[in-house]
């Protein structure tokens, strides 16, 4: 049997197609968590965020734009709500606020949900929240200072992948 170019062609390329279809193709996790410290703020009791703290809620934003964000969770506090709000107004969803002085309720709430999710926090409550998810939560988060810290948690059961990431301006320890 004499094949030509073009069947060979097409040999070939169902070939690609069944090995393709036949290999492991990695799950998607149950969920994947988003978390963040608030942007930077003034000074004073509940403050705003900085123009430049403004600035980096909207980098945020365009961070996960396409993360498929389906909820953001936020603490009370104007910092917080500031920070998740671009991203909230980009994919049409309301901020849903949680306790943050209960976290251990809050981790067990955000493991009985499935897909992707934002939580806004503090530098002394995120690593705690990342760490009783099951993630690395790094070293002491810097308060004067450190705002680019973006926890990706991919969890899969009772497996957990921990990722760290940086966005916006670079902390200068």
């Amino acid at each position: 049997m004499r094949l030509t170019r073009r069947s060979l062609t097409g040999l070939v390329a169902a070939t690609l197609l069944l090995a393709a279809c036949t290999g492991a193709v990695p799950a998607e996790p149950d969920r994947t968590i988003y978390l963040v410290r608030h942007a930077e703020k003034q000074a004073g009791d509940d403050p705003s965020l900085t123009p430049e703290g403004a600035a980096r809620a909207r980098l945020l934003a365009e961070t996960l734009a396409d993360a498929g964000i389906a909820r953001i969770y936020s603490t009370d506090y104007a910092r917080t709500r500031e920070t998740a709000a671009p991203l909230a107004d980009f994919m049409s969803l309301p901020v849903d606020l949680y306790d943050a002085s209960d976290l251990t309720v809050f981790a067990a709430e955000l493991n009985s949900q499935s897909g992707r999710i934002l939580v806004v926090g503090h530098s002394n409550t995120t690593p705690d929240l990342v760490g009783l998810l099951g993630g690395e939560p790094g070293a002491e988060i810097n308060e004067a200072a450190e705002y680019d810290r973006l926890y990706v948690l991919r969890i899969s059961g009772d497996t957990v992948e921990s990722e760290l990431r940086r966005y916006g301006a670079p902390y200068q320890p």
